[in-house]
């Protein structure tokens, strides 16, 4: 009769693979939205990290190569840390 409707799996069996692929298809651009923006959990993305740890790693670093002394790293490490 219809033999296009008829495969392995029917025309139910059909129309169920096409809806998991169209829903494979949105979780994977949901997942890839979430990836992007950087607001899921232990994403590696540099938006997920605070500002104020990153100034301090700079602020850090110029203290360690002696870029800045003692007391202007301890003020500027106070201004960031709200201290």
């Amino acid at each position: 009769m219809y033999p296009y409707h008829m495969d392995r799996f029917g025309y139910f069996g059909g129309a169920l693979v096409v809806g998991l692929l169209i829903a494979l298809a949105v979780a994977l651009i949901v997942w890839f939205v979430v990836w992007v923006t950087g607001r899921g959990t232990g994403s590696s993305s540099p938006s997920v990290r605070p500002r104020t740890s990153s100034a301090l790693s700079i602020l850090e670093e110029r203290y360690a190569k002696g870029e800045i002394d003692r007391d202007d790293y301890l003020q500027r490490k106070a201004d960031l840390t709200h201290d």
